[in-house]
């Protein structure tokens, strides 16, 4: 009988048992023993490889100190241009043996140039290659006369919840600390850490200080870059995995910059009230609520109130993972996008451009169904539209909300534009009464609302 890697009073109570039934009484005390040495010498050889492991990656973990800039307007002495931020300020891996280190982009902060101190002790300035605040990634590069320890990167999707792997950081200036953990959690998302956010959880112990240092699974692999710990719990920390990492720094290297795909849509999560009124089912998909006129998505012909299910093949479940998933394509690669459209499944290929700097994810606060209806419309009016700093010269306007109303509670705001009432388009107030109108007794209202550059969908229920 082969014991698992457990407590050795548990394996010496399966082999007691096991001698019960299948040895004579004189031959169980000898199975006992004879179990007990190999529960050990099992433990042993898991330490050993724990150990070697530590060993072999704990060289390619640097400590990395933002240097700061002095104001020379400031500084009495005008040759005394810069110092280095307190040892410890975060952790690096070195992933070439030329000297490309990867870190956090939160480590260095506004910094351009690195203090980066290597496992022999010996410390050289690292330069800025690139810096990608999106997914709170940075790439140095130190000058080096000799081949560097290097890490190499590992899958990160083949990673599954259980699996054990090694934090390596400097927490708290305490050089190249070695914390065993498991993978608690992957895919973890909506943390508000960065734009892009695809998180793997373990118990690994991270500290200050971790941060930017890499996460290894067994084999020596980094598959993670830690990143980010939740104050007040413990045994929670978060790793950017390594497939996102090796994206963002191969095209660092390459430009400096990361460039993405951009489809050019607002979007929003889909409800329960909205999937009642779209026909789909809570959860599913991802709710276009705005098409950037021009854009990819406006030009492939994606409108306001289509439900994207897939790109190009992959389930979108998250306005997050949506964003992310468009992300991962360049300019100009073309992919199918799956939509829902009044309730007609419609597969549409999209030529993705170049990221825009405009919101990609819009959302509402939580509705409240025992409010009640609110608000009042007009006509937009020059005057109206300068109030609300307006780019829509005709169209009706929110003039007045009901505070403790359901219009109030959903979110709407005064100033807010609406553009549709229950998918019907309404330019004019009479328009928007004659599709109020339509709407019978206890009926919810769908509204598309135009906010500032945003565009948004909002379900209105009335109180029971």
């Amino acid at each position: 009988m082969r014991c698992v890697p457990v407590a050795s009073s548990v394996c010496l109570v399966f082999l007691l048992i096991a001698g019960y039934l299948v040895l004579p009484a004189f031959d169980v005390l000898a199975a006992v023993t004879l179990g007990e040495s190999r529960g050990l010498t099992l433990l042993e050889d898991i330490q050993e490889a724990i150990t070697k492991l530590a060993e072999d990656v704990t060289p390619t973990v640097v400590n990395v100190s933002p240097i700061r800039k002095f104001d020379q307007s400031r500084t009495p002495n005008p040759s005394r241009k810069r110092a280095p931020a307190k040892p410890g300020s975060g952790s690096g891996v070195v992933v070439t043996e030329d000297g490309y280190i990867v870190t956090n982009n939160h480590v260095l902060g506004e910094a351009t140039e690195a203090a980066v101190n290597f496992s022999d002790n010996t410390t050289r300035i690292g330069t800025l290659v690139g810096r990608d605040p999106d997914t709170d990634l940075a790439l140095l590069k130190v000058t080096t006369d000799k081949k560097l320890p290097s890490a190499t990167f590992g899958d990160s999707q083949t990673i599954k919840v259980g699996q054990w792997v090694l934090a390596v950081g400097n927490p708290f200036g305490l050089d190249r600390t070695v914390t065993l953990g498991v993978v608690s959690g992957i895919g973890r998302e909506n943390m508000n850490l960065s734009r892009y956010e695809n998180f793997i959880q373990t118990d690994a112990s991270i500290n200050p200080g971790n941060s930017g240092g890499p996460l290894f699974n067994l084999r020596g692999e980094v598959i993670g870059i830690n990143t980010a710990i939740i104050n007040f719990a413990q045994g929670i920390g978060f790793a950017i995995p390594s497939r996102m990492v090796s994206r963002v720094i191969d095209q660092l290297r390459q430009g400096g910059r990361v460039v993405r795909g951009w489809l050019g849509v607002g979007i929003q999560s889909v409800t329960a009230e909205l999937a009642e009124k779209f026909g789909v089912k809570e959860g599913v998909g991802v709710l276009i609520n705005e098409v950037f006129e021009a854009d990819p998505a406006d030009l492939a012909g994606i409108q306001p109130g289509d439900i994207i299910t897939k790109v190009g093949g992959t389930v979108v479940d998250s306005p997050n993972k949506l964003s992310r998933l468009v992300a991962n394509y360049g300019p100009g690669d073309v992919t199918d996008i799956e939509v829902v459209r009044d309730g007609m499944h419609l597969t549409i290929a999209v030529s993705l451009g170049v990221r825009q700097e405009k919101p990609m994810i819009t959302s509402l606060p939580p509705s409240d169904d025992q409010k009640q209806f609110g608000f009042e419309v007009q006509g937009i009016t020059p005057e109206l539209a300068k109030e609300h700093s307006l780019t829509e010269s005709q169209g009706v306007i929110i003039s007045n909300i009901k505070r403790g109303s359901i219009a109030h509670t959903e979110g709407l705001r005064k100033g807010d534009v609406v553009k549709e009432v229950n998918r019907i388009a309404v330019e004019t107030v009479i328009e928007f009464g004659k599709e109020m109108k339509e709407k019978k007794a206890g009926d919810t209202i769908l509204l598309r609302v135009l906010r500032g550059e945003r565009a948004f969908y909002v379900v209105l229920k009335p109180q029971g």
